[in-house]
């Protein structure tokens, strides 16, 4: 019972020091000159508490499919101690492929664990790529804090997490990812240009997709909006192509990853 009480207070106490820390860094954060200075202050604090490294930041592209829009300096900012060899793969095998991590960064506000994430996705086949690429260059577990939306800032270690990070942690470690953030993106000065735009769709079309994505026909969405039926298809259409979507459900998929419908 003795040995119980010294452990968790000892917990108790080290949790205490990371969170006094992180609060220090969000407070000071706005004065670091560098997006590596970003990284590394940050670093230096998880890793001297618990095993979680910074593996670095990304700004989200606006559209979905377009990861290849990602520049490192510019919109991806990586920690200089990364397993070498790492991202020069990533960036190999990522091409087409899904990108499980970052695609629930994009429509998550929730930090997740890597390994959790993989137990709620279950995935099979080509979609466990980008765990076992982790794995080859003992990268266990991480941990993926999204910050609204638009940034992800990403930790790894070589431990399983699950039970190591616990909620008052991870609000902690979170809040501290998002001023982190929130510093790189005053320091990366980026621009519409280099990351892209949304589809510009129109309140019909929008309205349109809202309506077909909760399982209305297109007589059923043109009885709602009091329009044609052939009006309904010409603004599926429409979106489709603004999209870049091959059909009709992947019109919907691409809005609802976009956030353009609820």
């Amino acid at each position: 019972m003795v040995a119980v009480t010294l452990v968790d207070t000892a917990r108790h106490a080290m949790c205490t020091d990371l969170q006094t820390r992180l609060i220090g860094y969000a407070s000071r954060v706005g004065t670091l000159p560098t997006p590596t200075q970003v990284l590394d202050d940050l670093c230096a604090i998880t890793a001297s508490s618990l095993p979680l490294s910074v593996l670095g930041a990304v700004r989200l592209p606006l559209k979905s499919n377009d990861w290849e829009s990602i520049q490192l300096g510019k919109s991806m900012f990586l920690h200089r101690d990364l397993p070498k060899g790492w991202w020069e793969e990533y960036g190999t095998v990522a091409q087409g492929k899904f990108r499980p991590l970052l695609s629930l960064a994009k429509s998550s506000l929730a930090s997740q664990t890597w390994t959790e994430v993989r137990r709620m996705l279950a995935p099979i086949g080509i979609d466990q790529w980008v765990y076992e690429l982790a794995l080859k260059y003992g990268m266990r577990d991480g941990l993926t804090c999204p910050v609204g939306g638009r940034w992800a800032v990403i930790f790894w270690s070589r431990r399983d997490l699950s039970n190591i990070l616990s909620q008052q942690t991870r609000i902690v470690i979170f809040a501290a990812a998002s001023f982190a953030a929130l510093r790189l993106e005053q320091l990366a000065s980026l621009n519409v240009d280099r990351i892209g735009s949304r589809a510009q769709l129109t309140p019909r079309e929008l309205a349109v997709l809202r309506l077909v994505s909760i399982g209305n026909q297109s007589r059923d969405a043109a009885e709602a909006l009091g329009l044609g039926k052939e009006t309904i298809r010409s603004h599926l259409k429409k979106a489709q192509i603004k999209l870049g979507a091959s059909n009709r459900s992947h019109a919907i998929a691409e809005a609802l990853r976009q956030n353009l419908i609820p």
